[in-house]
C-alpha cells in the first residue's frame, strides 16, 4: 500500500515538470541571453526556429500564466522577462552548469537536456552519492519556488501540444 504524497510535494513536482518544458527553457534563456524579442514579423520564430509553432505558443502562454514574461502592446520590444523570469534564467544557468560539470546526462548534452536532467533529479527519488547530488540546482530551484510561489499554485492548462512539449528537446 502506497501512502499519498503531501500536497506540497505534488505541487512541487507539477511545478518542476512545467519549468522543465523545452520550449519554456528556450524562451526564457533566449530572452535572458539576447534581450527582449522584437515585434518585427518573424522575430520570435527566427530566435526560436527549432521549436514548432505549437511548442512556441505553449511556451509563451505558460510563461505569461506564470508571470515570467510580459508583452508590451505597441512597444518595439515585445516579450521581456519579469523579475521572476530573470531569476528563473539564473536557476536554469545554475542547473545547466552543475550538469555540465558532472557530464550529465551525457558529456555532449545540450543546455535544455542538462537543465531537465538536473530538475528531474530534484523531482525524482533520492539520489545517493555526493558526485550526483544536485545541491546547487536543488538550492537554486527551492529558493526560486519560495520567492515565487505562484508557480506552485498555478494550474497550467494543458494545450494540444503539451505531450510533444513535455519531451526532451532534440
Amino acid at each position: 500500500m502506497t501512502a499519498a504524497l503531501p500536497t506540497r510535494v505534488l505541487r512541487e513536482r507539477r511545478a518542476i515538470r512545467t519549468l522543465s518544458l523545452p520550449g519554456l527553457i528556450r524562451l526564457i534563456t533566449e530572452i535572458d541571453d539576447n534581450g527582449p524579442i522584437s515585434r518585427q514579423r518573424g522575430s520570435l520564430q527566427g530566435a526560436l526556429g527549432d521549436l514548432t509553432t505549437g511548442q512556441l505558443r505553449h511556451a509563451i502562454d505558460t510563461a505569461r500564466d506564470l508571470g515570467l514574461i510580459h508583452a508590451r502592446g505597441h512597444a518595439l520590444a515585445r516579450y521581456q522577462l519579469t523579475a521572476s523570469g530573470k531569476d528563473l534564467a539564473e536557476v536554469y544557468d545554475t542547473a545547466a552548469r552543475w550538469a555540465r560539470t558532472n557530464q550529465l546526462p551525457s558529456r555532449t548534452s545540450d543546455f535544455v537536456a542538462r537543465v531537465q536532467h538536473a530538475f528531474q533529479m530534484q523531482d525524482g527519488p533520492g539520489q545517493s552519492g555526493a558526485a550526483t547530488e544536485p545541491s546547487a540546482p536543488r538550492a537554486a530551484l527551492s529558493e526560486w519556488l519560495t520567492a515565487y510561489p505562484r508557480v506552485l499554485h498555478q494550474d497550467i492548462a494543458r494545450s494540444s501540444c503539451a505531450a510533444e512539449e513535455s519531451g526532451r528537446a532534440a
